[in-house]
């Protein structure tokens, strides 16, 4: 005799679980004539995402913001600056 498949009634706002989570991307922009720079690149594995993301500021310096969030630890950035600030001489 085979046995019976009952399904579990639907709680509202839950959803089953599926796989763990996991997942690359990067994207990036570099245009010499106008002096964009940029792009960002992340990965996750089950509960660990890390990355990192840069920007040219508008001084010439490249921002560049590395960082990790796990549970415990939440959202943790390093920031740093590469680079010497240049401003055009105005006079």
């Amino acid at each position: 005799m085979a046995a019976a498949v009952v399904a579990s009634p639907a709680i509202p706002g839950y959803t089953q679980p599926q796989a763990p989570a996991s997942y690359e991307f990067e994207y990036g922009v570099k245009d010499g004539s106008s002096g964009n720079d940029f792009g960002q690149r992340e990965s996750r594995d089950d509960v660990t995402t890390s990355g990192s993301y840069h920007v040219r500021l508008p001084d010439g310096r490249v921002l560049r913001v590395t960082y990790t969030v796990t549970p415990e630890t939440g959202y943790v950035a390093q920031v740093t600056y590469e680079g010497q600030a240049s401003y055009p001489d105005t006079q």
